[in-house]
């Protein structure tokens, strides 16, 4: 078992505090790492050795291009390594090797993108209504940035962030999920060999209300770009209004996927299946509400119930193993809790709804794909974000009922429409109240593309070209061209 230091200013830094904190691999259910448990004053090291890095250091005095070439080496070396960081996250978090690779080497495809733009900020000279005067705008990046990365993937969501933060000329101080953190070190490493000077980036761990309550509320931070729950997304947002500092909140959702009679029922069917039990359901975006039109429910349930009995439960290092154990022992006992929710409240179970055994004999804290039947969109487990392998179907009639149902929870992340009806298709996705619609599809992103929440999924967006600037501040500059300066006092 090893101990896993800060990194900041460029180097392994010991936690002021001498104390650590045990990290869990969730499919053995033993201790394999000790990571530093850090406190406010790791947090003043870190955010000092970030601000020298913005104001004075080598990163304060490199070009656009010189940005977006470390960024490109970066990518480089995150496809060299992309093995030993996926391995990383599998024992961190239980998600199978067979998901986690793939989703590591994506990592390389936000930092190309986003070094491709590091070099096109650019201000405009305007037109203004003032003779004499010209004027035009500065893009300037706003500093330091916090942010705040969950464990269900926390090197993709973490690139989310720093890529166009870097791409704009930003510095960063992570505080990665405490159950989650080792990646981001060893991540913020390779920076370090792909040549970002010291300070740019700074990894400090620890515990929320230790390491992420100073780092909100440090006065020298200049946004906060948080991904977790809503109510440390909460937390983040009432920090930050105090000092009146900009966020980026990416937090939970209740999708629907929504299934019409004219569908193309096979695609239908496996789109719903997959949106939910991938990743064991730990995903913000997880399709968790089927919302099946009413002559179809008899077609379309066995044939879900037999597709999830055939995913396969083990071991995620296992290329044979479809889905791994829940991440974290406190999100397996909230799983647990919402399905006896649902069952007290009346909805029918159709298969799974109980912890499974590991079949290899061990203590994995694994729950099997659950399918509950006759849900009103009032029961709890319609309303909350289970996070976890849990699919809640409600039946409607009309179009009018499919979009009262799908607009009937706090959340506004992401949802799917099935249907060969083009013109449903397009009402339904003006009508949906969610940052993403996907039609005959489910769950796709890209670096391309923006991702976001409305209402209480979030607010801001992540990727596209356009995020880029929620990294930056314009200035505008005036400049007078006369010989004379207006004067409104008598001479």
């Amino acid at each position: 078992m090893q101990d896993y230091t800060n990194f900041i200013d460029g180097a392994r830094l010991a936690p002021t505090t001498g104390q650590y904190l045990e990290t869990e691999n969730p499919y053995t259910t033993k201790t394999w790492a000790r990571i530093a448990r850090s406190g406010p004053e790791d947090v003043d090291r870190a955010v000092a050795a970030a601000k020298a890095a913005f104001t004075t250091g080598a990163w304060s005095r490199l070009t656009a291009p010189q940005r977006g070439a470390l960024l490109r080496r970066f990518a480089e070396l995150i496809v060299e390594n992309a093995e030993e960081l996926a391995r990383i996250e599998v024992t961190d978090n239980g998600k199978p090797l067979s998901e986690m690779l793939p989703q590591v080497k994506k990592i390389a495809d936000w930092l190309i993108y986003y070094a491709g733009l590091a070099d096109k900020i650019a201000g405009a000279t305007l037109a203004t209504d003032k003779p004499g005067f010209m004027a035009h705008t500065l893009k300037e990046p706003l500093g330091i940035i916090a942010m705040i990365t969950p464990w269900n993937s926390p090197l993709m969501l973490l690139t989310w962030k720093l890529a166009p933060a870097l791409a704009a000329g930003n510095v960063a101080v992570v505080k990665p999920s405490e159950y989650t953190s080792v990646s981001a070190l060893r991540y913020a490493e390779l920076a370090s060999e792909a040549g970002f000077p010291p300070g740019v980036i700074n990894v400090v761990t620890g515990l929320g209300q230790e390491v992420g309550t100073a780092l909100t509320a440090h006065p020298d931070v200049a946004k906060v770009a948080f991904t977790g729950g809503g109510a440390g997304g909460r937390a983040v947002y009432r920090a930050a209004s105090d000092r009146l500092v900009p966020v980026t909140l990416e937090l939970g959702g209740k999708s629907p996927n929504i299934v019409f009679e004219d569908a193309d029922i096979d695609m239908a069917i496996k789109g719903i299946v997959s949106g939910i039990f991938a990743s064991g359901g730990q995903s913000c975006v997880a399709g968790s509400r089927a919302l099946i039109q009413r002559p179809l429910l008899d077609k379309m349930l066995p044939r879900m119930a037999q597709l999830a009995g055939k995913i396969r439960l083990g071991d995620p290092m296992s290329p044979e193993t479809d889905i791994g154990p829940v991440a974290t022992r406190p999100q397996f006992e909230r799983i647990q809790q919402c399905i006896a929710w649902a069952k007290e409240d009346g909805a029918t179970l159709l298969c799974g709804g109980a912890p499974v055994p590991d079949p290899a004999g061990g203590p994995a804290l694994f729950v099997a794909p659950t399918i509950f039947t006759d849900v009103r969109s009032n029961m709890r487990i319609a309303q909350e974000e289970v996070f976890g392998p849990v699919l809640s179907v409600i039946p409607f009639d009309t179009e009018e009922e499919a979009l009262e149902i799908a607009n009937d929870t706090p959340f506004g992340l992401g949802a799917g429409i099935w249907t060969r009806d083009l013109r449903r298709a397009m009402v339904l996705s003006r009508g949906i109240k969610a940052g993403t619609v996907w039609v005959n599809a489910y769950k796709g992103v890209s670096q391309t593309a923006p991702f976001g929440g409305f209402k209480e999924s979030g607010i801001g967006r992540e990727g596209g070209a356009a995020m880029i600037d929620a990294y930056l501040q314009t200035k505008t500059v005036w400049l007078n061209l006369t010989d004379s300066v207006p004067y409104a006092f008598p001479q």
